[in-house]
């Protein structure tokens, strides 16, 4: 995984052609790069990145930022202890159990209204 700016990147190698492809990972925009060795796919990772930052200032857009995957969240105590009963018996930890229910309600909501990325 390269890091640049808070933006991470996945790498592949095509062993066909010899080519290492990158992929920034976690923003609704497409985001890739590719070079032949090492050294010029962290250039071409930079470079894509900056261009992406810049075009998105030339547009007068703010980028798309990566989430961390962590959500400060507060709750009643009511709700903590209800929710870590069900988790409980469902046998997942609470972490865990949160993070489903989370990504199941995101789901269902984009579903709800066709939810279409800024492109």
């Amino acid at each position: 995984m390269m890091k640049y700016k808070g933006y991470r990147a996945a790498v592949t190698y095509d062993e066909e052609s010899g080519v290492l492809q990158g992929e920034v990972q976690d923003t609704r925009d497409v985001i890739v790069f590719e070079a032949t060795s090492v050294e010029q796919l962290r250039t071409e990772f930079r470079v894509s990145v900056d261009d992406y930052l810049a075009v998105c200032a030339e547009r007068g857009r703010s980028p798309d930022r990566p989430y961390s995957g962590k959500i400060p969240l507060r709750i009643s105590s009511h709700v903590h202890r209800e929710a870590a009963f069900a988790a409980s018996e469902q046998g997942k930890s609470l972490n865990s159990w949160v993070a489903e229910v989370v990504e199941t309600a995101a789901n269902d909501y984009n579903k709800s209204q066709r939810y279409v990325p800024d492109l």
